[in-house]
Order: structure tokens, then C-alpha cells, then sequence
């Protein structure tokens, strides 16, 4: 049953979306497919005849596909730079190994249980690839190269391996992971005091507050920036009393022998610190002082956004001290160079009536933050298409490459999620309103591949390689994850639930992560799954062009 109807089209996604949520609601020992469903269910809408033109289901098909890996790449651009750091560049490494370790053993199991002269097979290969890895947004990426290679039609539906692969590959990466605690001899109770023995050590990032008197007689008359730059850490003085008298310090605040200060800095700083000024003291300004007051400002004001700490001048201008920033639940130092952005909470130390001041030019709306930036949304997708389509030629490829419309606008997103208050555009959206709008992508994107591919899905799988994908799927699934794993343990000492959740990260698999969070008290998992999926999910996309421009043009 195909018709133009809109009443018609828009109840056909209505039927299978609704009914592909709910039925992913369902869990088997305690493991479900989620919105994933979605798309079986589409299959069987297609199966029935329940269908749409082909050209509406493309079109829906294309813009939920934007949408989605849009909002990932928004999500992820703030902390992808930063994921490179010294442990996040060997978890990233391994990530990445693990990636090519799944792309090679599909290109062994086509060679050893498909026929190579078979033009289709391949190509169900990479469909067969991205449902064992449990990677949605790289069968998008795969399906529009393919749209490039067969431009007038006949592009094998790759979505049906997809769905053949998908199943096993979300049991698959849990049972690899359950596998390798046994084979590494993994004791999860020591695993757990090792990571409050690292917890207890590594404090180097957190804000650090300590009162301290001046006894060094070489700070006497110095000014608290001539201190700052000749111990050349930083730290920020938030109240000092001189001669009995309590006030908020600027930087031609002169220091005396005697004095009595609050300091905020890194932990990893405060011995230097107090090396350097003087011993610690038993009182507490903050109970002392009525006058004066601590508060947590919420940056909602578009004009700040991208100004560095320094250049607000919040000590000189408004006789206030900014001590330390939250931004997306992480405490940070509120270093000078520091750049500040919308959704960012600020704690600040002053006078009342100051402090006032200061969260009104701040903003301090929270309703402001609830109104998603469609037009940063829309101007991100605009450009990302632009980018999506430059050729870029690759020696040995048949044709030039093109990011299209998945690897676009997801690298536009990560560059402006991370670099966006540069050039004054507003890039915060609440968690809320980015999963919404993620979600709504991906539903539209899964239902208009399923209804598309369910017309010759049941004939794949029973009178075709259907179990051959399954079986290929799941070998593709695991034997990466047992490579990768004892390594990442052996090799580089890495704590068993920073790897399970490095692996599921990996794999881009929420299913993975919640399994490894149910068995670990910390943020260990969420931490490995965190570093590594901004750069899988780039590569995951990127690869399945890749693949099929150089290998199937």
C-alpha cells in the first residue's frame, strides 16, 4: 500500500516509530535494543506493503540523518580536542586500533565465505560491519556513499545485514568484555580499591580552597600580581585581611607580612603555594564574613560567551573574585586564559550588591537556557552540507572523496560545539533538547531505512546469506574486543572498567556502557567510554565512506 498522501506518510512513521520504541523497551537478561528496533519494525512495515514513495522515504531518510550525527557532533566537539590527553591518547589509540581490527576481519570473512565476484557482496559486507559494531550513523554514512556509486539506483539494501548483524553484535560486546575479566583474572573488588586509591592521588584538576597567612618576608610590599608572576601558578585570592580589616583583593593589592588571605588554586598547586606565602590557618572567612558572599552565577548572556576571565576584569571593575567554573558537571579552575561559554556557572566572591551586578550582566536565566539555539543548529547544518560536498582526491581512488552528508556536517559540529563562541555563536543546548532532537533524527533516519529495505529483507535472510551475516557479524563483534582488551590490561595497566568502558565506546553501544556501570560503583566506565567515543564516532563514519568510495566504486 503506497500513496502520496501526507495523512498516509505521516501515520506510516507514526505506526513504526511508536511501536519500535516501545517494543525496544523490552529487555532479555537484562539487555535491550532500544529505539535500534525501530528499525525491524520498519522492516516488517515494508515486508507488508506498508510503504511511501521511495523518494519521501529518502528525503526523511537523509534529513533524520543529519539531524542525528549533527547533535552527536555538537554533543561531543567541546571535550573532543581535550580527549587527547596523556592516558586519553592511549585509549584513543586503542579505540582506534580496534576500528581497523573490525574493518580487516570483515574484509577476511568477505574473502574466506563470499564470493568476490559478486559485486553486492561487499557492500552487504559493510552493512553486515556497522550492525555487528552496533553503529547506526556508519550504515547512514555507508548508505548515502553507495547513493554516490550507483547514482541512478540498484544500490544493494545493506540495510537488511545490518539488521541480521545487530542483534548478536549488542550481545557480543558484553559477552567479549565478561570474557576478558576471566582470561585477565580480573578481581573486581581490587579493581574497585584501585580506583579510590587513583581517586585519592590524582587531584590535580580540582579547585582547591585553604587559608593561609603571609610569612614570607619577601612578599612584604609586593602586589598580588607580582606574587602571581613570579611563583607563575595560578591561584585566585578571594578575601585578605589586613590589620584586621576584610577585603576583596585586586592586582595592585599590596601584600604584608601578617596578613591573613583566602586562596582558591589547582590541588595539584597548593603546597607550592603555601611554600611560598605561608602556613595554613584554622579559621573560615566565609563564617566570619557577613558582609561579603559566595554564588554560583549561570552564564546565559550571548555577549559573554568566548570571553577569557581575564579580559572581564571582575576584580578591578567590579571588586569581585571568580574562584571556580562548572561546565557540563565538571569542577574546573578559573584560570585568566580561561574562555568562558553559555551554560558555564561561575562562583563568585564579593559584596553583595557587586555580586548582584555581576549575574545580571552574566545573564543568570536559567529560562534562557531552556530555548534551544535553533539558528546555531540550523547555520551548523548549512555549513556542514557545504563542507560535505568538497571533493577532496585521494591517489587510488577511483573517484574523489566527499564527507557528504554525514562526515559534514558531524565534523562541522565538532568544530563549532568546540570553537563556535570564536566567532559568537551560541552553541549550548541543554541535554534535554540535544537527545530530543537526536532522537527524533535517528527514529526517522532507522524507519525510513527499515520500511526501504523490508521489501526483499525476509528473502536475505531466509533464502540468502542471512545467517551467514549473523555469523560473520559476530565475529567481527568480538574478536577485536578480545585483542584490544588484553592488551589495554596487560600492556598498559589499564583498570578493568576504564577498558569495558574504552571497548563500549568503541563500539558507540549504550548497551555496553550501562552493563559496565551496573558492575562498578565509579565514573570509570562513563570516563573510557567518554575519551574514546567523540574520535570513534568520527572514524566510524568516516571509514564506511571510505570503504565504499575505494572499494566498491
Amino acid at each position: 500500500m503506497t500513496t502520496d498522501s501526507v495523512a498516509h506518510i505521516v501515520l506510516l512513521y507514526a505506526i513504526v516509530i511508536a511501536i519500535g520504541v516501545y517494543l525496544g523497551k523490552i529487555k532479555v537478561f537484562g539487555i535491550s535494543l532500544g529505539v535500534t528496533f525501530v528499525l525491524f519494525v520498519g522492516i516488517l512495515a515494508g515486508h507488508i506493503g506498508f510503504t511511501a514513495p521511495i523518494s519521501i522515504l529518502t528525503f526523511v531518510q537523509d534529513f533524520g540523518l543529519i539531524l542525528f550525527v549533527f547533535m552527536i557532533g555538537l554533543q561531543v566537539g567541546p571535550g573532543f580536542f581535550e580527549s587527547f590527553g596523556t592516558t586519553g591518547i592511549k585509549l584513543n589509540s586503542l579505540a582506534a586500533t580496534g576500528i581497523l581490527l573490525n574493518i580487516l576481519v570483515m574484509f577476511a570473512c568477505y574473502y574466506i565465505f563470499f564470493d568476490t565476484s559478486n559485486p553486492s557482496n561487499l557492500p552487504m559486507m559493510v552493512g553486515t560491519l556497522y550492525g555487528a559494531v552496533t553503529n547506526t550513523p556508519g550504515l547512514g554514512a555507508a548508505n548515502e556513499a553507495l547513493n554516490n556509486v550507483f547514482p541512478h539506483g540498484g544500490a544493494p539494501q545493506i540495510a537488511s545485514a545490518y539488521a541480521c548483524a545487530y542483534p548478536l553484535g549488542v550481545l557480543g560486546i558484553i559477552g567479549a568484555t565478561i570474557l576478558i575479566r576471566y582470561t585477565c583474572k580480573v578481581k573486581l573488588e581490587k579493581e574497585e580499591k584501585r580506583l579510590k586509591a587513583m581517586e585519592e592521588t590524582n587531584t590535580n584538576k580540582k579547585p582547591y580552597k585553604m587559608h593561609l597567612e603571609v610569612t614570607n618576608q619577601y612578599l612584604e610590599g609586593k602586589t598580588l600580581l607580582q606574587v602571581h608572576d613570579f611563583l607563575n601558578r595560578d591561584f585566585v585570592v578571594s578575601r585578605l585581611v589586613h590589620a584586621g580589616e576584610l577585603c576583596i583583593p585586586n592586582r595592585d593589592t599590596i601584600f604584608h607580612v601578617g596578613d591573613q588571605m583566602l586562596i582558591v588554586c589547582a590541588e595539584a598547586d597548593q603546597e607550592a603555594i603555601m611554600a611560598f606565602i605561608g602556613p595554613k590557618l584554622d579559621i573560615d572567612f566565609e563564617q566570619q564574613d557577613q558582609p561579603l558572599v559566595s554564588k554560583r552565577i549561570l552564564i546565559t548572556n550571548p555577549k559573554i560567551n568566548g570571553k577569557t576571565l581575564a579580559s572581564m576584569h571582575f576584580s578591578s571593575v567590579h571588586g569581585v573574585n571568580v574562584t571556580r567554573l562548572t561546565r557540563h558537571g565538571m569542577d574546573l579552575f578559573a584560570s585568566a586564559g580561561l574562555p568562558l561559554q553559555v551554560g558555564d556557572k561561575i562562583m563568585v566572591v564579593g559584596p553583595e550588591d557587586a555580586v548582584d551586578r555581576v549575574a545580571n550582566q552574566m545573564g543568570n536565566s536559567t529560562r534562557r537556557l531552556n530555548a534551544p539555539n535553533i539558528a546555531t543548529i540550523f547555520v551548523g547544518i548549512f555549513l556542514g552540507l557545504i563542507f560535505g560536498s568538497f571533493p577532496f582526491a585521494i591517489p587510488g581512488m577511483p573517484v574523489p572523496v566527499k564527507l557528504g552528508l554525514a562526515g559534514g556536517p558531524l565534523i562541522i559540529a565538532i568544530l563549532i560545539g568546540r570553537y563556535g563562541y570564536k566567532i559568537h555563536l551560541v552553541t549550548y543546548t541543554t541535554t534535554s533538547a540535544n537527545m530530543m532532537l537526536r532522537e527524533i533524527g535517528l527514529v526517522l533516519f532507522l524507519a525510513s531505512v527499515g520500511i526501504k529495505a523490508g521489501a526483499g529483507f525476509f528473502e536475505t535472510v531466509i533464502e540468502g546469506d542471512g545467517l551467514l551475516y549473523v555469523l560473520t557479524g559476530f565475529l567481527i563483534t568480538i574478536i577485536p574486543i578480545l585483542i584490544i582488551g588484553p592488551i589495554a590490561r596487560i600492556r598498559y595497566r589499564f583498570n578493568y572498567f576504564t577498558i569495558a568502558g574504552m571497548i563500549a565506546g568503541t563500539y558507540t553501544d549504550p548497551p555496553a556502557l550501562a552493563y559496565a556501570n551496573s558492575i562498578c560503583s565509579k565514573e570509570a566506565p562513563a570516563l573510557g567510554y567518554s575519551t574514546v567515543y567523540p574520535l570513534a564516532m568520527f572514524l566510524r563514519i568516516f571509514t564506511a565512506q571510505i570503504i565504499i568510495l575505494f572499494f566498491c566504486g
